[in-house]
């Protein structure tokens, strides 16, 4: 394990109220999507359906990407491509600096995240008002998402409070949820009809009529895409769709996984800049279509990952995730999607960590609305780290012995049930210390093995 992944994973692992945080929010979300599965009569159908639909884009991506334009250019839409974040980055600054942009009012967009927007508005001296509640909430607290739905989901209700008041010009008066949303509405409702430049992310973007869709639960893509002159969509070649119909059936999914809810509260379609009997809307609109990496992922094994619709479902259920939460990963994206993408975004040696960090127990395939298998492209890593020799010396040593023991049938049960003796000895019940195994023991208590192993059952006919 590197050491910055380590000290990430140890303050997590150390920090009671992160914990809290994320039980409160995560396990809400994990009851609530089990009801709503349950009430979804044709869940599996419609899963296997979802995943059809995103293999056959990927499978086709130049067609789509052809149609999409030709059908956003016909609304009204610029469509520009970018290879590359910065590229990404350096057409967004572009446009808002041909649109004397002083200030962007910005919905909330994991890609935006993924190609270091901020960073470049920031450099360019240009404004940012995040106008989602989570995204204000880490933008005052000048952090990191730490989730792909809810970027605040490591901060209590308690710590926002005491934001807010450091932050908000007029503040809340009342320790309760409704008041801080009001002092967040009052802090940002201006900012967001002041906005020279609207910037969101896609949740679809729709071939044959050139729509982009955005999912919100709070309004504020509409409150911060329709006042402002220009709107500017950044979206990543995967969240390509054929047509409503199929856009229709992946969002029955999308909000379920999510957030348990049938829909969500704004589902809303732009389809090219104000029109001249509209009523308000941007004069111009620009899709920025962006790979960054996708394309490689598509050609070298990686496909499957670009089925994903960022519901969040597999890190709600990762027991590793629940445990050390999103900022450990180190990536924008945490959780096993994010084990998944940070090495093919960031590279497997700076990475390599992140596929380790998995018990490979299978929930997050099984919760997958798209059926991304997870655990086998987070194998796939795994076996790719050993052939380019990515791993420290003492776990290749380590692996090496073991396999030369697990080689020799009568070597390797001795050695069990000497493993078996010994770690009964440091517990009853349980095991809260080991001899050169704290890395196991150093935050939780270990069950003590049982006094047989499960070979020598096996062999006494026990199944």
């Amino acid at each position: 394990m590197s050491a910055a992944f380590s000290r990430r994973v140890n303050a997590a692992l150390a920090d009671p109220i992160l914990k809290l945080a994320i039980d409160r929010t995560a396990g809400t979300a994990e009851a609530k999507r089990a009801l709503a599965v349950d009430g979804f009569a044709h869940f599996e159908q419609a899963r296997t359906r979802a995943a059809a639909i995103k293999d056959h884009v990927v499978a086709h991506l130049g067609h789509y990407l052809e149609q999409f334009e030709a059908s956003a250019t016909a609304a009204g839409a610029q469509v520009h491509y970018a290879r590359t974040a910065d590229e990404a980055c350096a057409i967004v600054i572009g446009i808002c600096k041909a649109a004397g942009a002083r200030t962007v009012a910005r919905s909330k967009s994991m890609l935006g995240e993924e190609i270091g927007l901020p960073h470049a508005l920031a450099e360019a001296g240009i404004g940012r008002i995040e106008t989602d509640l989570a995204e204000h909430i880490i933008q005052l607290a000048d952090e990191r998402p730490s989730h792909i739905v809810w970027p605040a989901m490591h901060k209590t209700r308690e710590q926002v409070s005491a934001l807010f008041k450091q932050h908000h010009t007029a503040p809340h008066t009342e320790e309760t949820i409704p008041a801080m949303a009001e002092s967040a509405r009052r802090h940002l409702r201006q900012g967001m009809l002041g906005a020279d430049v609207g910037i969101s992310g896609a949740n679809f973007l729709i071939a044959d009529s050139g729509a982009v869709c955005t999912v919100t639960n709070e309004g504020n893509a509409e409150l911060s895409l329709v006042p402002p002159r220009v709107h500017i969509v950044t979206a990543g070649i995967e969240k390509l769709v054929p047509s409503m119909g199929h856009a229709a059936q992946l969002l029955r999914l999308l909000a379920r996984s999510a957030t348990g809810a049938t829909l969500t509260q704004y589902t809303t379609f732009y389809t090219g800049p104000k029109r001249a009997a509209d009523p308000d809307g941007p004069d111009a609109m620009h899709i920025v279509l962006i790979d960054n990496g996708r394309t490689k992922m598509r050609d070298e094994g990686l496909a499957e990952m670009l089925r994903c619709i960022r519901c969040g479902a597999c890190m709600n259920h990762c027991v590793v995730f629940r445990q050390i939460g999103g900022h450990a990963y180190g990536g924008t994206y945490p959780g096993p999607m994010g084990a998944v993408l940070t090495p093919a975004l960031d590279g497997l040696a700076a990475s390599r960590d992140l596929p380790n960090a998995c018990t490979l127990n299978g929930k997050c395939q099984e919760v997958c609305p798209v059926k991304i298998p997870l655990p086998t492209l987070l194998r796939g890593w795994r076996e790719k780290s050993w052939r380019e020799g990515l791993e420290p010396a003492t776990m290749r040593q380590g692996i090496g012995a073991w396999a030369w023991v697990a080689q020799r049938p009568r070597l390797y049960r001795a050695a069990v049930r000497a493993a078996i003796f010994g770690m009964r000895r440091f517990g009853r019940g349980w095991i809260r210390a080991l001899p050169l195994a704290r890395g196991w023991t150093a935050h939780r208590d270990l069950p003590a093995p049982d006094a047989e192993s499960f070979m020598s059952r096996y062999a006494r006919g026990e199944r």
